[in-house]
């Protein structure tokens, strides 16, 4: 009996197959094997094509099935998970109406500004826990202001992952959490927010029905499944955000756990349980996926998006391809802490919300040509983006999540030394390295939602730590001081 788990986001859609007794996965794949485009047709835009994302899904599905030697009728259940805050309209035939406006995008942050002027900060921020800055919501009111032909034909709009699940089941639904992510979830009344729908004019027919983070969300289609691979009739029984999932794989569901992850954006996410919030939107407070009204729970989330992007940047436009990202590392490590007095502002792939949905660009500061080579760019690049995700935690300090361990797959930019003694080192936390991605999380989620697990402890049986990085005591004070030359830099910014 297996579990399947789709991680959607912008660089692939990764699929994996796990046993639902052992929890042991048993094959992965993601489409496609080089990074899927962004397209940015004008600055400050991200836009990816859902179709190509269906497209990605069902090439994964069958590769991990084929790797598995599995019979279609041993899933039992999927799960997904998503990149969040996008965009995606269709029309009453389901055609997808235009590009998706993706995480990254910047364009909707004058709407949600607006609209948090209009409405006023106390009722705003009380009953939404932050701005509707660039949000769902917001992109939303940006087509409708600029693109009516298109917002006239609207039917239904979706998060990435319920544009994904519809496109499997036929269903078009939503979850609580997900609704938190657009800011469209009022956390006082416990139902959408019918205030700022009213606001931006959108009729309450355009949400999509709201189902349960864990529980049946619909089932495979015939079409669909063949294309997948799968049996027809297979449930849908998880969907989250690619963070709240990302924090779920890691089994970081109860007040005081902290998950991070450093892909193309980085992101620290701290579980509590009150609703507390930055009064600047700086970190953003969403209901968690384990969220009850019994027993509340809430994901207090701080995102750099230039993260791993500016890694890859750096390696495949300035390098030319011609160092791995191993070499990278080795090369970084010969610069000392703090780089010599080089810093970097990662900020490089749209507006960020710790800056308060500033755009700066990515930037080097303190660059002497007869002192700084390679080996400095390129430390001071991955310690630009620890010392941006350090002061996010900073603001999420504020607000009440403590910082002790920090949770982690062993992905991405958590494979490199460097990146990780840097965050250690300046956060004090010990880093715990796990045996899992987004989408071994969904399929342990669609377990969950299928009643297969009984509880989270079932669930995450099969979940090992692979390492530990402890802060060095006698180092901290180097990086701590590269941190201050860093926020020098940020200010003259």
């Amino acid at each position: 009996m297996y579990l399947l788990g789709f991680d959607l986001g912008s660089s692939s859609v990764k699929a994996c197959l796990i046993d639902a007794d052992t929890g042991v996965a048993v094959a992965s794949a993601f489409y496609p094997e080089t990074e899927m485009a962004i397209e940015a047709p004008q600055s400050g835009f991200a836009e990816q094509d859902p179709n190509r994302w269906w497209d990605n899904a069902c090439l994964a599905s069958r590769k991990v099935m084929q790797s598995a030697n599995a019979h279609p009728s041993d899933v039992k259940a999927i799960g997904i998970s998503y990149q969040m805050h996008g965009l995606v309209v269709v029309d009453k035939q389901f055609n997808v109406l235009r590009p998706s406006i993706i995480w990254c995008d910047s364009r909707a942050v004058p709407y949600g500004n607006a609209a948090f002027n209009a409405l006023g900060a106390e009722r705003t921020m009380h009953h939404l826990l932050n701005s509707p800055g660039n949000f769902t919501g917001a992109k939303l009111a940006w087509v409708k202001a600029n693109e009516p032909d298109v917002f006239a034909q609207v039917d239904k709009f979706m998060l990435p992952g319920d544009y994904l699940a519809a496109r499997m089941t036929g269903d078009i639904v939503t979850t609580a959490s997900g609704l938190s992510e657009g800011t469209l979830w009022d956390f006082q009344n416990e139902q959408p927010a019918e205030f700022l729908m009213d606001y931006f004019g959108f009729d309450q027919s355009l949400l999509p029905q709201i189902k349960p983070t864990f529980a049946p969300q619909g089932e495979l289609s015939g079409p669909a499944a063949a294309e997948l691979g799968l049996a027809t009739g297979t449930p849908v029984t998880y969907r989250a955000g690619d963070q709240p999932n990302n924090a779920l794989s890691l089994n970081v569901v109860e007040p005081g756990q902290i998950a991070a992850t450093a892909g193309t954006s980085g992101v620290v996410y701290g579980v509590s349980d009150q609703a507390r919030y930055d009064a600047q939107s700086r970190v953003n407070t969403f209901l968690h996926v384990s969220h009850t009204p019994e027993a509340p729970r809430y994901g207090v989330l701080m995102c750099v998006n230039g993260t791993g992007i500016l890694n890859s940047w750096l390696r495949n436009t300035m390098l030319q391809n011609s160092l791995s990202y191993n070499q990278m590392n080795e090369l970084a490590q010969q610069s000392p802490v703090g780089s010599d007095g080089l810093s970097c502002l990662p900020f490089g792939n749209g507006a960020e919300r710790i800056l308060e949905n500033r755009d700066l660009g990515a930037s080097f500061h303190g660059l002497q040509l007869n002192r700084h080579g390679l080996p400095h760019m390129l430390r001071a690049a991955q310690e630009g983006i620890v010392f941006a995700l350090y002061y996010g935690m900073e603001i999420m300090m504020q607000v009440g999540v403590g910082l002790r361990t920090i949770r982690a797959g062993e992905a991405n930019m958590m494979l490199s030394p460097l990146f990780r003694d840097t965050l250690a080192n300046l956060s004090g936390c010990a880093i715990e390295l796990y045996n899992t991605d987004g989408a071994q999380g969904a399929a342990r989620g669609a377990g969950l939602g299928l009643g297969h697990y009984k509880n989270y402890s079932e669930a995450f049986a099969g979940l090992n730590v692979t390492k530990t990085v402890e802060p060095d005591a006698r180092a901290q004070q180097a990086y701590r001081e590269g941190y201050e030359q860093w926020l020098s830099a940020l200010k003259k910014a």
